[in-house]
C-alpha cells in the first residue's frame, strides 16, 4: 500500500506535509481517503508557501492510519503464509519416474508386452470382463487403457447405448486404440488424454471406473482417486485389479516395482470416498477390488 506513514516534525506545509514528501505520502492519503481522514488535507500542493506547526488531531489521525496499515501488512502476511501452506500441502509424487517410458512408446512393443500369453490379466480376461460385470447402457472408463485390452472387451458389453472411454496418458496408447476401435467396428469408443493428476473426466459422467494394474503406476494417488470420485455418478463402481504384493510370495520385480499391496490400497480409496463391497480371490498374481463411491 505505498509508502508507510511518518510523523514529521515541523515546519509543516498547509497541506499537513513537509515538501519534500508531500507528493509521495499524499499518494499513500488517496489510498486512505474513504477511511475517514480529511481529503482536502491530502492533496498535494504546488506551492508550500504557509508554513505551521501540525495540529494535535491531526497527529493522531496518522497514528490510526500507521496502526490500520500495520494491521493490513499483518493480514496480507498471514494470507501469503496461508497460501504457501496450501501450495506446500499438495500431494508428493509417490513414485517420481515410473511412468517416463510410456511418455512416447512404441505401440507394438507395447502391445507385445500386455496382449501375451503367460501374463495373467491377459490369460484371465474373460473371467475379468465377467467379474467386472458392465452392463448395456453404462459408461466405463478403462483408466490407463494402455494398449486397449480392456476396452475392447467392454464395448459390446455396453452395447450401442453404452460407452466406453479409453483414458491414458499416453496419446500415443490413445490414439492407436481410436484407430484399433474403428478398424474392428467399434464405435461406442472414445479416447481422453490424461494428466498424472486428473482422470480429466467431467463430474458424475460415468458409472464404472476401471483399473488393471494401473493403480501401482499413480504418481498422486489421492488426487487422482478424487478425480475419479468425482467422474463417477451416484453409486458408481471403482474396480481396481493390482499385483499382490507380498513379500517371500510375490516377484522380486513386483516387490521392487509396486508401491503397495492390497490392504494398503483398500485403505487409500477407502478414505478417498469410497466403500469396499466385493473381493474376489480368482487371480494368483492380482487382487481384485470392487468399491461404489459413497
Amino acid at each position: 500500500m505505498g509508502r508507510s506513514w511518518r510523523l514529521v516534525p515541523g515546519p509543516w506545509c498547509r497541506n499537513g506535509f513537509r515538501r519534500d514528501e508531500r507528493q509521495e505520502v499524499a499518494a499513500d492519503g488517496l489510498a486512505h481517503s474513504t477511511m475517514g481522514l480529511d481529503t482536502t488535507l491530502l492533496e498535494p500542493n504546488e506551492s508550500c508557501n504557509q508554513v505551521f506547526s501540525a495540529p494535535p488531531w491531526w497527529e493522531k489521525r496518522l497514528s490510526e492510519v500507521a496502526r490500520l496499515s500495520l494491521s493490513m501488512r499483518i493480514a496480507a502476511a498471514c494470507i501469503a503464509v496461508l497460501m504457501a501452506s496450501a501450495v506446500c500441502g499438495q500431494e508428493t509424487n509417490v513414485n517420481p519416474g515410473i511412468n517416463n517410458h510410456y511418455r512416447n512408446p512404441d505401440y507394438q512393443r507395447w502391445v507385445n508386452v500386455f496382449e501375451r500369453p503367460g501374463r495373467e490379466v491377459f490369460d484371465r480376461r474373460w473371467e475379468i470382463l465377467e467379474a467386472t460385470a458392465p452392463k448395456p447402457g453404462m459408461v466405463v472408463a478403462d483408466i490407463g487403457a494402455g494398449t486397449g485390452l480392456f476396452t475392447r472387451l467392454f464395448s459390446p458389453r455396453v452395447g450401442p447405448d453404452g460407452r466406453v472411454i479409453a483414458v491414458d496418458i499416453s496419446r500415443t496408447f490413445i490414439d492407436n486404440i481410436l484407430r484399433t476401435a474403428a478398424r474392428q467396428g467399434l464405435v461406442n469408443i472414445e479416447g481422453v488424454v490424461n494428466t498424472d493428476r486428473d482422470v480429466a473426466l467431467p463430474a458424475g459422467s460415468i458409472d464404472l471406473a476401471f483399473l488393471c494394474d494401473t493403480y501401482h503406476h499413480f504418481e498422486y494417488p489421492q488426487t487422482m482417486l478424487e478425480s475419479i470420485h468425482r467422474a463417477l455418478r451416484p453409486g458408481g463402481a471403482l474396480v481396481i485389479i493390482d499385483f499382490r504384493r507380498i513379500p517371500g510370495y510375490s516377484s522380486p520385480w513386483v516387490i521392487g516395482h509396486v508401491r503397495a499391496g492390497g490392504k494398503d490400497v483398500r485403505k487409500e480409496v477407502e478414505a478417498a470416498g469410497f466403500r469396499l463391497v466385493e473381493q474376489r480371490d480368482f487371480l494368483k498374481t492380482n487382487y481384485f477390488l470392487r468399491f461404489v463411491k459413497i
